[in-house]
C-alpha cells in the first residue's frame, strides 16, 4: 500500500472511451495521512468532466454529482507545496445526500431545523431528494503537475450511514419511485427541450410529445421519462429571461458567457496587445453531427462571414447530411484573419472529436481561402485538403449581373474568368492571362473597376493555391452557398441592426435560436415529429434539388457541348438553357441563377456530364491534359531540362491519380479516358 508521498509515481490513466467511470480505472489505496484507506488514481485534468459524467451513469445507482465545495490557489502562492498540494480542490457529492429526509419526521417534526451535515444549510425544494447518500469523491488539480488530477474516492458506494443502499435499483424502498433513477433530467433532454422552446413549440406540445415517446417504449425507464410540466416551465422561464447582454461592455459580456458555458467552448483566447481575440464554439449536438456525418465524409470551411457588418467575422465548419444540406458543426469568431491562427484552435477541436471517436477521419477538408495553414489541417484532420471557389464564383457572377447588362457578354466574360483562373497553371506568369482578359473586355468599365480593386491583388494567391491543391466539384458549392444565404437571412435582418457590433449578441443568437432551427430540422427528419414546424427551406439547396431532376428532363447534344437545356418540372413547356455545361463556370438563365446563385440546373448538368463522360471535363482537368500534351509534343533535348520535365510529369501523373480517386468518390468529375494512355506514351519518350 503506497503512501501519499508516492502518488506521483502512479501511472496516469486515460481510458479511450468518451466518458468513463470508476469501473474503468485501477484504484490504489493510500496508506496513512488524511486520506488513509481511500482509493486514489491519477487522470489528465482535462478529463475530469468525462469522469464525473461516467460516474453519474452508474447502472445500479444513477446519480448526479454536484460540486459541494471548491477552492482555488494561484500559481506561486506556495513556496514548498505538498506532494498532493492543489491548484484547484473540488468536492463532488451525490445529489441524494448527505442529508436524509426519507423519514417524514425529519421534515415535519422536531428535527426539521437541524443543520445538514454538509454545512450548506437547508436546500429548499430539494428535501424530497435527500436520502442520506454518502458517496463522494475529491478532485485535486496538482500544484506541481497542473495537467494532472488526483482523484480521491472517499466513499465509492451509494449507501447511507447504516451501510445500506439508499437509492437506485438496489434500494427496495426506492422501487417504483423516482429514487430509482437519476435525480435530474439529463443534459441531452434539457438541450432538446430548450431547442423546442427556442423555435416556438408550446409547453403543452412538448409534454404531449414526450408522453408519446415514453408510452412508445413501454413506460418510464429513467429520470428523463418523468419529465413534468414544472420542468418544462422552469426551462421556459430561462428562455424567456435569457439575454445576450450579460454586461454593458461587450468584451466583459463575452468573458462572462465563456465562464458560464465552458462545455460549449473548445478554444478561447481573450483580447491582448499581442494576441487576437479567438472564440471557438461547439455544442454537444454539433459534436455528434460532426462525428456522424464528418467521418468518411466532407468537412467544409465557410470563412469570414459578415466581414463588413459584424464586429468580428464569423467562420463555420460544415458537414453534409444525407440530403446534402450543410450543417454547422463549429463556429469560430476571431478579430484576425481566421487563416492566420488556425493552428491554435484546430488542435483542441481535433482532440475533442477524437476523444468522442478515436477512429474519426474525414474524407476531405474543403477550404475557401488559399491563405489557410494547410499543413495544420492535414496534420490534425489527417485527410486530403481541397480548394473550394464557391465565394469567388458567386462574387464574380453577381458583379457581372450587376454591372454588365448584355447577356451574351455576361456569358463570355464568365467563361473567360474561369479560363483566366485555371489556365494560369500552364503559363509562366499568371497575370498575363488576367491581363489578356482585361484587355478583351476593357469596355466593361464598371466590372473592371470592381475586379481590379477587389480581386487583382489576390489573383496570384489563388493561382498558387490552385497549383498546390486539387479543386472540389460544383456539388458541395451549392450546399455551402445555401448555408451562406440562410445565415445571412437570419442574422442580417433590420431588427438586429443595432446588435451587429456586439460579439455577445452573435454568440447568443448562434447558440440559441440559430442552433435550435438546425436541431429541429434534423430531429424532424430523423423521427418524423413536428414535420409541420420544419423549415423546408433547408432542403432547397441546389445540390439536393438537382438529385430529383430526372435525366429525361435534360437535353444535351453531344455534338454541340456549348449549351444544354433542362426542362422545368413544374411547367414542361418551359426549358432553361445552360451555357458551358459541366464546368465550374456554367451559367443558366433560370430566375434563381439570374440572382447570382448556383442553381439546380447547373448542378444537374455537372452530375450528368460526370456520369456520362460526354461533356468536357472540369477546367482543372483540361489544364492538366493540355500541359501533358504540350510536353508530349515537344520533348526537351537538354538533359537538365529533360530531368526537370520528367519530375514535372511525375508530379502531374500523381495529381491526376489523385483527381481520379476523388472522381471515383464522387468529389470530382472523371477525367477523359485517354489521359492515362498518353501519360504512358509520355513516360516512354522521356525515358
Amino acid at each position: 500500500m503506497p503512501r501519499m508521498e508516492d502518488i506521483l509515481n502512479l501511472p496516469v490513466q486515460d481510458p479511450p472511451c468518451a466518458e468513463f467511470s470508476a469501473a474503468h480505472i485501477k484504484w490504489v489505496k493510500v496508506e496513512g495521512g488524511r486520506q488513509g484507506g481511500d482509493d486514489i488514481a491519477l487522470i489528465p485534468f482535462a478529463r475530469v468532466d468525462d469522469f464525473v459524467k461516467g460516474e453519474s451513469s452508474n447502472a445500479e445507482c444513477p446519480a448526479s454529482f454536484r460540486i459541494e465545495s471548491r477552492r482555488k490557489r494561484s500559481e506561486g502562492s506556495i513556496s514548498k507545496p505538498r506532494v498532493d498540494g492543489y491548484l484547484e480542490y473540488t468536492l463532488y457529492w451525490c445529489s441524494y445526500g448527505p442529508e436524509d429526509y426519507r423519514d417524514s419526521e425529519s421534515v415535519n417534526g422536531d428535527g426539521s431545523n437541524i443543520k445538514p451535515a454538509s454545512g450548506k444549510g437547508s436546500r429548499p425544494g430539494r428535501r424530497h431528494m435527500m436520502r442520506g447518500c454518502l458517496c463522494h469523491f475529491t478532485v485535486k488539480r496538482l500544484y506541481t503537475r497542473p495537467l494532472l488530477a488526483l482523484i480521491i474516492y472517499n466513499q465509492r458506494k451509494h449507501v447511507d450511514k447504516t451501510g445500506a443502499p439508499c437509492h437506485g435499483i438496489l434500494d427496495r424502498d426506492a422501487l417504483g419511485t423516482r429514487a430509482m433513477y437519476a435525480p435530474r433530467i439529463s443534459e441531452d433532454l434539457r438541450q432538446k427541450v430548450m431547442s423546442m422552446l427556442y423555435v416556438g413549440i408550446s409547453l403543452d406540445s412538448i409534454i404531449h410529445h414526450h408522453m408519446e415517446l415514453v408510452q412508445g417504449h413501454g413506460g418510464p425507464h429513467n429520470r428523463d421519462d418523468f419529465l413534468t410540466r414544472n420542468d418544462v416551465r422552469n426551462m421556459e422561464r430561462v428562455v424567456r429571461n435569457s439575454s445576450h447582454e450579460l454586461h454593458a461592455d461587450d468584451e466583459c459580456s463575452v468573458r462572462m458567457w465563456v465562464q458560464r458555458h465552458q462545455r460549449l467552448v473548445f478554444f478561447f483566447q481573450d483580447y491582448s496587445v499581442s494576441e487576437p481575440f479567438i472564440l471557438g464554439i461547439q455544442t454537444d449536438w454539433q459534436l455528434q453531427q460532426m462525428v456522424h456525418y464528418g467521418h468518411n465524409g466532407l468537412v467544409a470551411f465557410h470563412s469570414t462571414f459578415g466581414l463588413k457588418k459584424l464586429k468580428h467575422p464569423l467562420s463555420t465548419l460544415l458537414v453534409f447530411d444525407s440530403s446534402q444540406n450543410a450543417i454547422p458543426v463549429a463556429w469560430i469568431i476571431t478579430s484576425s484573419l481566421v487563416g492566420q491562427d488556425i493552428h491554435k484552435w484546430i488542435v483542441p477541436l481535433a482532440e475533442r472529436i477524437r476523444t468522442k471517436d478515436p477512429r474519426w477521419r474525414p474524407n476531405a477538408f474543403l477550404v475557401d481561402d488559399p491563405s489557410f495553414d494547410i499543413s495544420s489541417i492535414r496534420e490534425n484532420f489527417q485527410c486530403r485538403v481541397l480548394l473550394c471557389i464557391w465565394h469567388v464564383r458567386r462574387a464574380w457572377m453577381r458583379s457581372l449581373l450587376k454591372n454588365c447588362y448584355n447577356v451574351d457578354v455576361q456569358r463570355e466574360m464568365f467563361k473567360h474568368l474561369g479560363w483566366a483562373l485555371y489556365s494560369s497553371r500552364s503559363v509562366p506568369n499568371a497575370l498575363d492571362t488576367v491581363e489578356e482578359f482585361m484587355q478583351v473586355f476593357v469596355d466593361q468599365c464598371a466590372f473592371m473597376d470592381y475586379f481590379k480593386r477587389r480581386w487583382l491583388p489576390y489573383i496570384e494567391l489563388w493561382v498558387n493555391g490552385m497549383l498546390s491543391l486539387p479543386m472540389v466539384g460544383p456539388e458541395p458549392l451549392a450546399a455551402i452557398e445555401s448555408y451562406h444565404l440562410w445565415l445571412k437571412t437570419k442574422l442580417f435582418n433590420e431588427q438586429n441592426v443595432n446588435f451587429w457590433s456586439r460579439v455577445d449578441w452573435l454568440v447568443h443568437t448562434l447558440t440559441t435560436e440559430f442552433h435550435s432551427l438546425y436541431w429541429l430540422y434534423q430531429y424532424s427528419v430523423e423521427t418524423g415529429y413536428f414535420a409541420n414546424l420544419r423549415d423546408d427551406s433547408f432542403s432547397t439547396n441546389a445540390w439536393y434539388q438537382a438529385l430529383h431532376i430526372p435525366d429525361v428532363n435534360v437535353i444535351l447534344d453531344e455534338q454541340n457541348l456549348q449549351l444544354a437545356k433542362v426542362i422545368s418540372q413544374a411547367d414542361r413547356t418551359l426549358a432553361y438553357t445552360i451555357w458551358n455545361p459541366g464546368s465550374e463556370f456554367s451559367l443558366c438563365d433560370c430566375p434563381w441563377s439570374r440572382l447570382g446563385n448556383l442553381c439546380k440546373h447547373v448542378i444537374k448538368l455537372a452530375i450528368l456530364c460526370k456520369n456520362r463522360q460526354v461533356a468536357r471535363p472540369l477546367l482543372a482537368a483540361q489544364i492538366y491534359r493540355q500541359s501533358l500534351l504540350t510536353l508530349l509534343q515537344n520533348p526537351p533535348d537538354d538533359p537538365v531540362v529533360l530531368e526537370h520535365a520528367t519530375l514535372h510529369a511525375t508530379r502531374l501523373q500523381q495529381d491526376i491519380k489523385d483527381l481520379e480517386e476523388l472522381s471515383n468518390n464522387g468529389l470530382l468529375q472523371p477525367l477523359p479516358p485517354d489521359i492515362n494512355p498518353q501519360m504512358a506514351v509520355l513516360f516512354q519518350r522521356l525515358q
